[in-house]
């Protein structure tokens, strides 16, 4: 195969290539990286030093990609099918890759700094974290009240993002009830066949998530 993925499948930043990489219909050979493996991580941090995932190698050009968003942008420039993730058209663009960072800033770090805060046993005070998830959701909330996709007509990076970010900031401060368009924009992505797939090859590992407890039976 062209393409070896090294991830871990319960880490959200890999569910958002992975859906990338589904939505694209991809052959590609996946490389578990456990971070806890001296082993794993010199192979990982060989190939990207910060020593973070996901990394996509593309053996065709002799190339590693890190970074989520990077890749996405790599796989919708070199292997797209008839779908782009990314628009072609600037002003498209540029408003799903602005939605893309506000899933990665503004609700996947709050997101890590609870999940570390368990993991560390330090507990701190988050509610600053907690307070910046509501935010998101008050600002996703009126954005969705008007459109099925997070930017433009078609799923887009944007959602890609937005499923795993959603998914696990769900877990640890629930939608207000006021939120009813961001659920139904949930449920949309939770019923995406690229999504679904990820979350069922994710089961055997969420076990291992410091808040498995607060996943939805359905997920499990």
């Amino acid at each position: 195969m062209s393409l070896t993925l090294y991830y871990h499948p319960l880490a959200s930043y890999c569910h958002k290539v992975l859906i990338a990489l589904f939505e694209h219909g991809l052959d590609f050979e996946r490389k578990i990286i456990d971070l806890g493996d001296p082993a794993d991580r010199a192979v990982l941090r060989a190939l990207w030093p910060p020593t973070k995932f996901p990394v996509i190698r593309d053996h065709e050009r002799a190339r590693d990609v890190p970074e989520s968003s990077v890749i996405i942008e790599y796989l919708d420039h070199y292997f797209a099918g008839q779908g782009r993730l990314i628009p072609a058209q600037w002003e498209a663009a540029l408003e799903t890759r602005l939605w893309d960072r506000f899933f990665d800033n503004h609700v996947q770090s709050p997101v890590q700094e609870i999940v570390l805060d368990r993991l560390r046993s330090t507990e701190r005070d988050l509610a600053g974290e907690r307070a910046a998830l509501a935010t998101a959701y008050s600002m996703l909330e009126s954005r969705m009240a008007s459109r099925t996709w997070m930017a433009g007509d078609a799923f887009s990076m944007a959602d890609c993002a937005a499923a795993p970010a959603l998914f696990y900031a769900a877990t640890l401060v629930p939608f207000p009830p006021e939120c009813m368009h961001l659920a139904a924009y949930f449920e949309r992505l939770m019923a995406r066949p690229s999504v679904r797939r990820v979350l069922d090859e994710a089961k055997p590992y969420f076990p291992m998530y410091p808040f498995a407890e607060a996943i939805p039976a359905r997920f499990r």
